[in-house]
């Protein structure tokens, strides 16, 4: 057995034994915009196995705005739902300018800080930093965060608080769906991208201006 020192350096093989059970929190939006960023397509069930890897799963939670009238953007939660997501979801409201949005910061703070103890370690895919607050106080509860997004698009306080940084750009090949020959990762308006379902990726372009809004 180690007996860990200031200059003991951990592994990342050991670092992930030391998870125990783990929640996931993703960003809808936030994940879309980055893959967006990247060109490629998210393959949700690839992602969910590489953020839990070996650790036991206590739950997945994909949180996403919603348009009731788009029966793609059904197909795709539903797909979720069956697939190991918990999504929670809310009604994309209309702003003054014409565009849409639905921010769900206050719900993926409210169920980390409401399940600690739930779980020994937080994956968070955002990176918005309006949730680094929420991030330092699950951490002084007792839980470990890792942060999960890409890096251009995340708050360095957001970082600062996390007790791990997996950069997107850096796990691409791992969650990405294999590429489709003469095919280019674009948003188109209503559409949705869940596996085998539709060929447009989710959310539509009507919240294309809140790609980068709260990166600080």
């Amino acid at each position: 057995m180690i007996t860990p020192t200031s200059s003991t350096m951990y592994t990342p093989e050991q670092v992930l034994q030391n998870r125990g059970r783990i929640a996931i929190f993703i960003d809808g939006s936030n994940l879309f915009y980055a893959a967006l960023q990247l060109g490629i397509e998210i393959d949700y069930s690839k992602l969910l196995c590489y953020l839990t890897q070996s650790s036991r799963l206590f739950r997945s939670f994909f949180y996403t705005g919603v348009d009731p009238t788009n029966e793609k953007q059904q197909g795709f939660l539903l797909w979720m739902r069956r697939n190991g997501y918990r999504v929670v979801s809310k009604e994309l409201a209309q702003l003054p300018d014409g565009s849409k949005k639905a921010n769900l910061d206050v719900e993926i703070a409210v169920d980390m800080m409401a399940l600690v103890g739930c779980y020994d370690t937080a994956v968070l895919v955002s990176g918005d930093g309006d949730l680094a607050y929420a991030v330092d106080a699950v951490s002084y509860r007792g839980a470990r965060v890792e942060v999960v997004s890409l890096r251009s698009m995340t708050s360095d306080s957001l970082i600062n608080v996390a007790d791990r940084y997996i950069d997107l750009d850096g796990i691409r090949e791992e969650i990405q769906k294999a590429p489709r020959p003469n095919y280019t990762y674009r948003p188109l308006a209503g559409g949705i991208t869940p596996p085998d379902m539709a060929t447009e990726p989710w959310p539509p372009k009507s919240l294309e201006s809140t790609s980068l809004d709260n990166k600080v």
